[in-house]
């Protein structure tokens, strides 16, 4: 039987993405990831450590960060006094989309019962194809070898679209130049993005101006999103697409089959799965940060996959002074 969650859940976690946004925005346009995500892992450490969970790191931030934080794969999370779970995170999704001033940096956090996630520790990029509710049943393991304009086609069928209206969500990376010709070439249109793979994914599964994400992300943010697009009910394939030697054979070292395809469930089991995100800067999904003297503003978005419930949560926050931002 699956552990139950405290239906609550989802209104503690969004506390620690509400904590690490209100530090990070104040790097907004300063040209500094590495401090920004550095100060806004410690705030959603402090906060994390503070709720009444067991909560143990699935994916930490070392591989996308090749250093260590506070927010390693392994480390425990809360005061122990609660329901024992598997935590993903990332404190700040777009560092660098926020340390040049740009849109749809997001904190997210995602949560289920201990078990339930799969590590895919050490990996670091993945593959993936993520839709909305309306295309995920049609979703099968052959998209990722297809040719794309295949699976822009089936994607244009179920959504009764011709495939030109369709907006594909990808990073831009040179990686992907021979997939972007290939959209491009079907008659799609494609949003390319510098960095916020979880805010794609997001878009995508959401039902909204995105059809769909396609190309290679982060392995850890595959498994975050994973807990959003499952709540959100959309779709998701993934296999991990080392892009080095060394990689692969770490993956394979740690017992890992680089060939095999995930969906939703894979990656993350079960129905008692909480997700929570919180806007740094504004974007599509979320309003960013707002700063007001003594105060600040926050849009946050709270999915509970059990239900099926969305809330979208504006909050008002009281700033201490060392809370203010870089000295």
């Amino acid at each position: 039987m699956e552990p139950v969650l405290p239906a609550d859940l989802g209104l503690d976690l969004v506390r620690a993405t509400e904590a690490a946004a209100i530090i990070a925005g104040r790097w907004m346009g300063l040209g500094q990831p590495e401090q920004a995500n550095e100060a806004a892992a410690q705030a959603m450490a402090e906060t994390l450590n503070a709720l009444p969970i067991d909560g143990r790191i699935v994916i930490g931030e070392e591989g996308k960060l090749g250093q260590h934080s506070v927010l390693d794969s392994g480390v425990q999370v809360g005061n122990g006094n609660g329901p024992a779970l598997d935590i993903v995170l990332d404190p700040v999704d777009g560092s660098r989309l926020l340390a040049m001033g740009h849109s749809d940096a997001i904190s997210v956090i995602g949560a289920a019962p201990r078990g339930a996630m799969r590590s895919l520790f050490p990996a670091i990029y993945m593959e993936k194809i993520i839709v909305d509710r309306q295309t995920a049943a049609s979703l099968v393991p052959e998209c990722l070898d297809a040719p794309a304009a295949w699976t822009l086609g089936m994607v244009a069928r179920v959504k009764g679209k011709t495939v030109r209206d369709l907006i594909v969500f990808m990073l831009d990376r040179p990686r992907h130049a021979h997939l972007i010709e290939e959209i491009r070439t079907a008659g799609a249109r494609v949003a390319l993005r510098q960095e916020g793979d979880i805010a794609g994914a997001l878009a995508a599964a959401a039902h909204g101006e995105v059809d769909l994400l396609m190309g290679i992300g982060g392995a850890a943010e595959g498994v975050i999103a994973a807990c959003g697009v499952k709540s959100l009910g959309g779709g998701m394939l993934a296999r991990l697409a080392p892009q080095s030697e060394s990689e692969r054979q770490a993956i394979l070292a740690a017992g890992i089959d680089p060939l095999q395809v995930y969906s939703c469930d894979d990656l993350v089991q079960g129905e008692a799965i909480f997700f929570a995100a919180t806007g740094i800067t504004s974007g599509s999904l979320l309003v960013g940060v707002r700063y007001k003297g003594g105060e600040a503003e926050t849009e946050s978005l709270v999915l509970r996959r059990e239900t099926g419930t969305r809330r979208v949560i504006r909050a008002y926050h009281s700033i201490r002074t060392e809370d203010r931002g870089p000295k």
